[in-house]
């Protein structure tokens, strides 16, 4: 009996089961809890508050001094472009102005340095700029340029033909080599230029089609348009005819043609005689020269050779070759003639090459006399 109050009193001390999670009410944060999470948040900012408006104001001015930069600089780089323009356009006026270009050769290559050369600023201005940007933000760049450098590489490998014809483009057009107007022998193709770009030059051929040529594939170019060009007329004459009496004439054409517009305009020198270029049996030729205008020269040739011939005929001075030759052929006795007739004569069996053609009669011989 003495051990049931022992036991109850265990029963009684024992704790009591929890009840089932289901049951559980969630725990309502006390008024103290909320005042130390504020307390450790203010306190957290007020830790690193200044660093932030470090960090801002660092980034801010970073961008400031970006934007200002690359603005002054584009700003600079089209000034340059307009004094270049309008350097050309003063040397326009002097004895220079024909070895230049034309307006629009010059505005399409003031606008393609400009291009490249703002292109190039902004990139380099503003990437400096975005990396310092990231270094504040404690942002390690040694894997971010590692890896932009071998991107890169690939892309440099990939597409190398492109950055060849790009890289070209910027140098046909930095040192001048050509413009729109000129006519160009690209080796690859022939024709007037009628678009400079970065990548592609455009041609027009003689026969109006288009080329487009690649920049990175152009090895050497032959510019018609620069300087001067020649333009050279070759006569060839009888070899009996006399030299000084076609001297004469030539400098006779060369005098007034010099004096006559527009051909005093495309003239940039005296049409010359050169003199004798090739002695043959039966004709000589005669050498005439002058100094053109780029891109006039086949114009002032033809011009030459019109004027000439009709100096020519005047002085009753012939030009072999050509109506000249059929007309001589034609006054010469053709020696083939007195041995071929006409089809017309066979027709008639009384004619002598009738009688030519004629079979031969066999002939027997003349009985004995008895």
């Amino acid at each position: 009996m003495s051990s049931l109050p022992a036991v109850l009193l265990a029963a009684g001390a024992s704790p009591t089961p929890s009840p089932s999670p289901s049951r559980s009410t969630p725990a309502v944060p006390s008024f103290q809890d909320a005042q130390d999470s504020a307390t450790n948040a203010a306190s957290w900012v007020e830790q690193n508050w200044s660093t932030w408006l470090a960090m801002g104001l660092q980034i801010l001015l970073v961008v400031v001094v970006a934007v200002a930069l690359r603005a002054a600089v584009r700003r600079a780089i089209t000034k340059l472009i307009d004094r270049m323009g309008r350097t050309a356009q003063a040397v326009d006026g002097t004895a220079l102005g024909g070895l230049l270009v034309n307006a629009e050769r010059r505005r399409q290559r003031s606008a393609a340095i400009g291009s490249v050369l703002r292109s190039v600023a902004s990139f380099l201005i503003m990437g400096t700029a975005a990396l310092m940007v990231l270094s504040t933000f404690k942002i390690n760049l040694a894997p971010l340029l590692a890896s932009a450098g071998v991107a890169g590489v690939a892309i440099g490998f990939g597409a190398r033909n492109l950055v060849t014809d790009f890289l070209s483009g910027v140098f046909m057009i930095l040192e001048d080599q050509y413009g729109v107007g000129d006519v160009i022998d690209a080796g690859v193709a022939t024709g007037e230029v009628i678009e400079v770009g970065l990548r592609v030059t455009k041609l027009r051929g003689s026969d109006g089609e288009i080329w487009y040529v690649r920049n990175g594939e152009v090895k050497r170019i032959g510019n018609l348009s620069q300087g001067w060009a020649t333009a050279g007329v070759d006569v060839t004459v009888k070899a009996s005819e006399d030299l000084d009496r076609v001297k004469a004439t030539l400098d006779d054409v060369a005098e007034h043609m010099s004096k006559e517009e527009p051909w005093n305009e495309l003239l940039w020198g005296p049409v010359e005689v050169l003199g004798l270029d090739s002695v043959l049996i039966d004709s000589m030729v005669v050498r005439v020269s002058a100094r053109t205008m780029p891109g006039k020269a086949l114009t002032v040739e033809r011009e030459l050779r019109w004027r000439i011939k009709r100096a020519f005929d005047r002085a009753s001075i012939r030009i072999m070759g050509g109506a000249t030759a059929t007309e001589d052929a034609e006054d010469a006795p053709d020696p083939a003639a007195a041995a071929v007739a006409a089809p017309s004569v066979y027709a008639n069996a009384d004619s002598p090459q009738s009688a030519a053609t004629a079979p031969i009669a066999s002939q027997r011989p003349a009985p004995p006399a008895k």
